[in-house]
């Protein structure tokens, strides 16, 4: 993805208060992407998706010929060059038989491919895409994106298409070409034709590239995408102009209208703490510290956890269980932070307003109950019924870490998680109470 223009949502969390949800931004896989397209009379490759190596082998066959493609759907960029745990290099193949479709298919569905996108984990390929190869005579680079600069949509192209874009931004920013469009007046078919000249798109070609423009265009819009990019958008050796590529990613706050998008989601490709506290209402993110977080309020949250970093310590997720949160909610938070093995301590900060102390002492116990909570926990409460919520706590017999102040609560929230830590790198359970 380009990211000069896109909104850093990742750098900033995705952050929205409770009453608006975090933003996700669908994505959606390859061959849905080029559903989409061809829907909107777009060109793109002949191709059928399978499940299996058998679906597979007759997916190969249907298409007819014997210059085919088969690429993995993950929702990860690098694939080409990602390697599988099954030993297979590359989760995009040229293949030239029904045969050797069965044969890679079988060494990459049900198995993790690992990119410079998925991280250590990786991610299972549960499909792959088989395309009909089309033979290029060059390749661009096409997206539209919605940016903040401009307070609109702006489109992003190269004549360098078919590597990593940033790379040419970095190395030749004069190869990148922006076009900031007016929402209001949308894109012209002057503007997609100097577009297409600019590139260096001739002929037939330049005509078909400027309509290719515009229906891409027509298509961000209807569908309220926040990015589409097409990498390589390619003239083919025909002069056709084709879509080889497709990554698609919406707005989550249209999801009420666009319901049919919305149920091309595919929650086996993101992180499942994730999809968990959306089911609860929860917003959460996973990050890489060794100490959870369960705070109220996204402002709180990041201050939370700025004050954790002051003292040493980084912190394992965002969550935010918003202002109105049930006993029931609380103790689906804890679940998804000690689901995490790399947590190692957990602060508790909650500042009573609408949300009642009480209510977040009793999940907290409740919590702690069922899942026989292994690690420190400090918890820090203020506000309504805080009294009750203490009286709760010291009641219950669990050994909770009661801190008012916040800066010693991050401080001690640390040093726990350090020895903790400490303790499990050399096989020692500690259990640690007050005195």
């Amino acid at each position: 993805m380009f990211r000069l223009f896109a909104s850093s949502s990742k750098n900033a969390l995705r952050l929205t208060s409770k009453n608006q949800q975090q933003v996700r931004n669908l994505s959606i896989h390859e061959y849905m992407s080029a559903n989409l397209l061809s829907e909107a009379g777009i060109k793109v490759p002949k191709g059928v998706v399978a499940s299996s190596a058998d679906e597979a082998f007759e997916a190969a066959k249907k298409l007819g010929t014997s210059d085919l493609v088969i690429k993995a759907q993950v929702l990860a960029g690098g694939r080409g060059k990602g390697h599988f745990d099954s030993g297979l290099k590359g989760g995009v193949k040229t293949i030239y038989s029904p045969e050797e479709a069965r044969d890679l298919a079988g060494k990459m569905i049900g198995h993790k491919i690992f990119t410079k996108q998925t991280g250590a984990s990786g991610k299972e390929c549960n499909k792959v895409f088989i395309v009909e190869r089309k033979y290029v005579r060059r390749e661009y680079y096409f997206a539209i994106l919605m940016d903040r600069a401009t307070k609109g949509p702006v489109i992003v192209a190269s004549s360098q298409g078919g590597v990593d874009i940033e790379s040419v931004a970095e190395e030749n920013p004069d190869a990148i070409v922006k076009l900031p469009v007016d929402i209001k007046k949308g894109l012209s078919l002057e503007a997609a034709q100097h577009l297409a000249d600019q590139l260096g798109f001739v002929g037939n070609a330049r005509e078909e590239a400027a309509d290719t423009f515009l229906k891409l265009y027509k298509l961000f819009l209807a569908k309220d995408a926040t990015q589409i990019e097409i990498n390589p958008l390619v003239e083919t050796s025909d002069h056709q102009v084709m879509c080889m590529d497709a990554k698609f990613g919406f707005d989550d706050n249209a999801s009420f209208r666009q319901k049919d998008v919305f149920a091309l989601r595919d929650p086996t490709q993101e992180d499942p703490r994730e999809v968990q506290a959306e089911k609860w209402d929860l917003n959460y993110i996973g990050l890489d510290g060794r100490i959870g977080c369960l705070v109220n309020g996204a402002g709180l949250a990041m201050s939370t956890m700025d004050i954790i970093k002051l003292h040493g310590g980084e912190p394992a997720n965002f969550l935010d269980v918003g202002g109105s949160a049930s006993t029931k909610q609380i103790s689906e938070a804890f679940k998804i932070i000690s689901s995490d093995s790399g947590v190692s301590a957990a602060l508790v900060n909650i500042f009573g307003g609408i949300m009642r102390c009480d209510v977040v002492a009793q999940g907290i116990i409740e919590a702690v109950k069922e899942l026989d909570l292994k690690i420190p926990l400090v918890v820090r409460l203020q506000g309504t019924n805080v009294e009750e919520g203490k009286k709760l706590i010291n009641e219950s017999g669990i050994a909770i870490f009661p801190c008012d102040d916040l800066d010693k609560a991050a401080e001690l929230v640390v040093n726990l998680s350090d020895i903790t830590s400490l303790a499990q790198k050399v096989g020692v359970h500690a259990k640690l109470s007050l005195e």
